[in-house]
């Protein structure tokens, strides 16, 4: 995949030389010696520069990113793959249950991984599978692509810097209280290769802040579902860490597991995986066509769901007048997805977010095969 970055020096920018001029605007060690290594890449004013150049006031300043080999050891397999939003830099894609993210022992075809190989190689394009953000297998949302170098390690490092933020939403067993935060330590489970547990004492930190969005009580379904004494609820969570399992193990630390969660709730009945969704991202987003310097651009991706959670996760075994009742009241609808060029603007309802500006664009989407 071939990429061209176009940046025309501005007066801040003037007085350094290319080399430190790419080292604040995110390009890693790693690309710097591929730069290096790969003669006509680095461009000044329509000839080949290096890196120890300077750059004056009104320069153009072209980077060409190429890479000729696919990722190795991911198979292509056509199989249902649903594009949120797409441009030359990234992907973020709509991830459905019971599918890794990427190829595993005895798992070597029906990965995410797979999907977004025959995507590209259905356009006869070779793609690194880079992905920023990782979801469990039956985990279903919001997931991030980076489609080139640069993008990779400019998003991998707001990753690393607690700079994309992720809210889920998750029904739980019983009634969480209105608000809170779970700040305690992760660690891997004794003679367990998967399982995590809180772990005072050698976890990694970890932090969780949860917000109620409804309950239902047990009354509000049918006799005929397995719901817990004291009822479900909807709630939305934010990630400060992203410590493996961490919602999962979080919420059943307070009493309050996920349905559907096997593995932390092994008597959970009413579904066969857990009801957790990555349904909103927020992350600066890459492209040199914004001005680096003043104004970083926010790229707020929202989740579109057309239908209430509860239908989502129970459609199968909720009866019809269940599903009209607790369409009004079990979850808030997003019709659309929405950029934002404010650095500031981020998602609501947290402490730590200010208030989203009204000004809405609606993103492309496909759905392949």
């Amino acid at each position: 995949m071939k990429r061209i970055f176009s940046y025309t020096i501005t007066a801040q920018d003037s007085d350094q030389r290319i080399y430190d001029f790419l080292c604040h605007h995110g390009y890693s060690r790693h690309i710097r010696t591929w730069l290096k290594q790969h003669p006509g890449s680095v461009r000044l004013n329509d000839k080949e520069a290096l890196f120890y150049f300077p750059l004056k006031t009104g320069d153009l300043l072209e980077i060409t990113l190429e890479e000729e080999q696919p990722s190795e050891n991911i198979i292509p397999v056509c199989l249902p793959l649903h594009i949120i939003y797409e441009d030359e830099d990234l992907m973020v894609i709509d991830k459905p249950a019971n599918m890794p993210v990427h190829p595993s022992i005895g798992n070597y075809e029906n990965t995410l991984a797979n999907a977004v190989a025959w995507y590209f190689q259905q356009q006869n394009i070779p793609f690194v599978f880079r992905c920023i953000n990782r979801l469990d297998r039956d985990t279903t949302g919001l997931l991030i692509l980076a489609k080139n170098m640069l993008s990779g390690a400019i998003l991998s490092d707001q990753m690393k810097k607690r700079e994309i933020h992720r809210i889920y939403l998750a029904i739980t067993e019983g009634k969480t209280d209105p608000a809170g935060t779970i700040n305690r330590p992760i660690g891997r489970a004794d003679q367990s290769l998967i399982l995590r547990q809180v772990d005072p004492d050698k976890g990694d930190p970890a932090c969780t802040h949860y917000l109620q969005k409804c309950w239902h009580p047990k009354t509000f379904y049918p006799a005929t579902l397995s719901v817990p004494q004291d009822g479900l609820s909807l709630v939305q969570l934010q990630l400060e860490t992203g410590r493996t399992h961490q919602i999962r193990v979080h919420m059943t630390s307070i009493g309050h597991p996920l349905i559907g969660d096997t593995l932390y709730n092994p008597e959970t009945a009413l579904l066969a995986r857990q009801a957790l969704h990555s349904y909103r991202l927020a992350f600066t987003h890459l492209s040199p066509e914004f001005p680096w310097s003043l104004l970083h651009p926010s790229l707020q991706i929202w989740q579109n769901c057309s239908r209430n959670i509860m239908r989502k996760y129970f459609y199968d075994v909720v009866v019809q007048k269940i599903q009209k009742r607790s369409e009004k009241c079990f979850f808030t609808f997003f019709r659309s997805f929405y950029f934002s060029h404010d650095i500031s603007v981020y998602p609501t309802e947290f402490p730590c977010f200010p208030t989203l500006r009204e000004s809405a664009v609606p993103l492309p989407h496909a759905d392949i095969c």
